[in-house]
């Protein structure tokens, strides 16, 4: 039995996540803004199997309320095995260029509150000397576009944040995972028209609990992405510059 914190847990990929780890009988604590949503996916881990489940309320950008909440979720399942992240927002490009007060939440919640989560995190899995972090990124922190500019430089910084932690970590036998989603089919993106480049949130979620077994490093979700960001990423800059996505 694992147990599993999921920072985020009202999210749609965090959601399915969490049921396949009920599903073999894991112990979760959820952690998510919305109580009566969190109580909702509580009682439904519990009939899905799920050896306990614990929930209590974050705000990601309440950064003096993370010490308190993680302590708590440790305190309550003796420890963690493994912690997702997997809360943000998609902040409208339009509002973010026009307002910077808009454009600095939206960083805080994707950016900065992220980084201090996993610098919380990774002391306490440091102090264990073992365990997983898991932290969902994107394929839009792989370069800057106009589009969705905030959002990617956030994306960005956890990335980068990641990164090193993994170099730390690892060290301690303590295993980091960036997941890069591509296009996902979630509340969080109802407004945009649906191709065949879109995938479920199970199908993304089934691939992080895959990725975490297997003690991977950095996945991109669906696999595709991998390629065609590689390729977006080596377009010289003169070339890039002109493109319009």
């Amino acid at each position: 039995m694992k147990k599993i914190l999921v920072i985020g847990a009202t999210s749609a990929i965090a959601e399915s996540c969490a049921r396949l780890w009920a599903q073999r009988g894991d112990a979760l604590y959820l952690l998510g803004r919305d109580k009566a949503r969190l109580r909702a996916i509580a009682d439904d881990l519990r009939a899905r199997g799920a050896a306990e489940v614990a929930m209590a309320t974050l705000d990601v950008r309440d950064r003096p309320s993370h010490v308190s909440a993680i302590e708590q979720a440790r305190t309550a399942m003796a420890g963690v095995d493994i912690a997702l992240l997997a809360h943000g927002t998609l902040p409208d490009p339009g509002e973010c260029d026009r307002d910077l007060a808009t454009a600095m939440d939206a960083f805080d919640t994707n950016g900065t509150g992220t980084i201090a989560l996993m610098h919380r995190l990774a002391a306490l899995l440091e102090l264990q000397g073992s365990g997983h972090l898991a932290v969902i990124g994107s394929v839009a922190g792989d370069r800057g576009r106009a589009s969705n500019a905030i959002y990617g430089a956030a994306k960005a910084a956890v990335e980068t944040y990641a990164s090193a932690l993994r170099q730390r970590l690892g060290r301690r036998g303590i295993q980091v995972l960036t997941i890069k989603p591509g296009f996902v089919d979630t509340p969080m993106t109802a407004r945009f028209r649906k191709s065949a480049l879109w995938a479920s949130p199970s199908r993304v979620a089934a691939s992080i609990v895959r990725a975490i077994d297997r003690d991977r490093a950095v996945i991109y979700v669906p696999w595709f992405w991998r390629p065609v960001m590689a390729i977006i990423r080596a377009l010289p800059e003169f070339v890039f510059r002109r493109m319009k996505f």
